[in-house]
């Protein structure tokens, strides 16, 4: 997909479309001729509900002569189909980013949850990258890696081209470095403590979200480990468990502590994509989780921390290690359930 700012510069605005409208290009591939327009760019959207994605398109989808597109028509291989939408308001995401580690090669950011860390289809400005970029114009500043917006806890920007390099070769070889996270769980994995899994991961085809993860059933599925602790169990009044898990990565797949923490039966507290119902994903991305929804999920967001980093500093060699603290919101949900 391309997201185009100067639209003029490439297409003709339709009539009736206002001035100053954001269009996003979707070159149709080969393979999804004959497909129903709302099923391929539900499938570009990747997060959008088939509902939502139908509203999409009767207000906003054209092709590039101009002429009005809706969802029961069909995409031929080439086309290019055009969504005209007004430019988008940025939800509000939290700007406090406090810092755990700083020289003059490298910076170390306690990330709230909810803040993505680069640009998307639907963050913009309200990104780490932005912010932290507005805040110091005259610095370098480039991520050394990602996690999920969703996920709170370490992460390092580098401040020089130097580091930049060195730092992200650091984490493609990953023998010298060490990512710890604390994840709280609904049940208790059943396995001795502590434990390893070393499931494959790909991308599930059987998924019409096409960020979603399963474990590899195919010879082209990538290896990924995860070490896991259980380092305490609590229950609600009723008896439902709940664990808080220590995980390390040993590899550094999309998804694959929530993916491996799940294949032993215990999602992670409030994940829309491989908790209770993966249609919760879509639902959240499009403002219509109910009551209901949310309190199924029990947090707003996964309760997935990266907790430490270890890894030899880019520049000097020596160890460096860089923890967050648990967040509140994972620390209050923790107190408010009983030991045992």
């Amino acid at each position: 997909m391309t997201r185009l700012q100067n639209a003029a510069e490439f297409y003709a605005r339709p009539p009736g479309v206002p001035e100053g409208s954001v269009v996003s290009a979707f070159r149709v591939p080969p393979e999804a001729a004959g497909a129903r327009l709302d099923l391929f760019i539900q499938s570009q959207l990747r997060r959008t509900s088939r509902t939502r994605t139908q509203k999409i398109i009767k207000l906003s989808a054209y092709d590039e002569s101009g002429r009005r597109l809706w969802p029961n028509d069909r995409v031929r291989a080439d086309q290019t189909i055009l969504l005209w939408r007004p430019p988008w308001d940025e939800t509000e995401v939290p700007r406090d980013l406090p810092i755990l580690h700083e020289d003059e090669h490298l910076l170390a950011i306690d990330k709230p949850a909810m803040l993505p860390v680069h640009p998307t289809a639907r963050y913009y400005k309200n990104t780490l990258i932005k912010l932290l970029q507005a805040a110091r114009p005259k610095e370098f500043l480039t991520l050394a890696h990602r996690i999920d917006r969703e996920t709170s806890g370490v992460i390092l920007i580098a401040k020089t081209r130097a580091c930049d390099v060195t730092v992200k070769r650091l984490f493609e070889e990953r023998d010298q470095v060490n990512k710890s996270y604390l994840a709280i769980t609904w049940g208790v994995p059943s396995e001795l403590s502590p434990f390893r899994c070393e499931l494959p991961l790909e991308l599930d085809p059987d998924s019409i979200y096409k960020v979603k993860m399963r474990i590899g059933q195919t010879a082209d599925a990538l290896t990924a480990a995860t070490g896991f602790e259980v380092v305490g169990t609590r229950r609600r009044p009723t008896g439902e468990p709940y664990a808080l898990v220590r995980c390390a990565l040993e590899t550094g797949r999309q998804h694959q502590i929530r993916v491996h923490l799940q294949t032993y039966g215990t999602p992670i507290v409030g994940d829309k994509l491989y908790g209770p119902d993966e249609s919760y994903f879509a639902l959240h991305a499009d403002g219509e989780l109910t009551d209901e929804h949310r309190a199924r999920l029990e947090l707003p967001r996964h309760a997935l921390h990266a907790a430490r980093i270890e890894l030899p500093h880019p520049i000097t060699g020596d160890p460096l290690a860089i923890e967050a603290p648990l967040p509140a919101d994972m620390a209050e949900f923790w107190e408010s359930l009983e030991s045992g």
